[in-house]
């Protein structure tokens, strides 16, 4: 497993703290369910996209570092530095881009990393949860990853699609339970997609009573 330099580490933390701040502050941010992440070995977060604050209100919530693909356009300075150091792995848009990131994804996988993936493949229109696509299974049955769903609430009503600046919203997250490579093994992708959608859809009916505990 590739290991963070201490000034890498030391500068997450930083990050961290203060994203969290914010999180608190615009959204009073609240998650539950961090204990179904493996604390080690290779962890494939499967979760709904409502907006682009997603990968970085998981990253808060998860409790380990978090790495998930990125446009390489958004790879410019000093923006380029700051996602790359927080385990942003870069990819490039049009033909073989699929490929090449599932290669990147996969690398990281295979080096004990935890990995972001959108099974919906791209960002809600009306904030409902769209069809997952199988994608992640090919991911998780390669690389022997843990399969962890996580369900958003908020985000969309926070930063819909067409909206520059987000607004205060309340914003909650669950991490559902892990499903084991043991688990899944027996599953078809057609099933094993199946049962994180219904996960995450669970997760996305339980998640908003989290404000009541806030």
């Amino acid at each position: 497993m590739t290991r963070r330099s201490l000034p890498a580490q030391l500068w997450y933390a930083l990050l961290w703290c203060v994203c969290w701040s914010v999180s608190q502050v615009l959204f009073r941010f609240r998650f539950t369910g961090r204990d179904h992440v493996p604390k080690t070995g290779p962890v494939l977060l499967a979760a709904n996209h409502q907006s682009h604050l997603d990968p970085v209100l998981i990253g808060i919530a998860c409790p380990r570092p978090t790495g998930a693909l990125a446009r390489r356009e958004l790879f410019f300075w000093p923006l380029g530095w700051l996602i790359r150091s927080l385990g942003a792995v870069p990819i490039d848009r049009g033909r073989g881009a699929a490929l090449s990131g599932f290669k990147a994804t996969l690398k990281s996988l295979r080096e004990g990393q935890t990995m972001l993936v959108f099974p919906e493949g791209t960002r809600t229109h009306d904030g409902q949860l769209q069809p997952f696509h199988s994608g992640f299974c090919a991911l998780a049955r390669r690389s022997g990853a843990t399969i962890v769903p996580v369900a958003i609430v908020g985000a969309f009503a926070a930063l819909p699609r067409g909206r520059a600046f987000p607004r205060p919203r309340p914003i909650t997250l669950a991490f559902a339970p892990p499903i084991t490579p043991e688990q899944y093994d027996g599953y078809t992708d057609a099933q094993f997609t199946d049962l994180v959608a219904y996960r995450v859809a669970e997760g996305l009916k339980q998640s908003p009573s989290l404000l009541e505990r806030g």
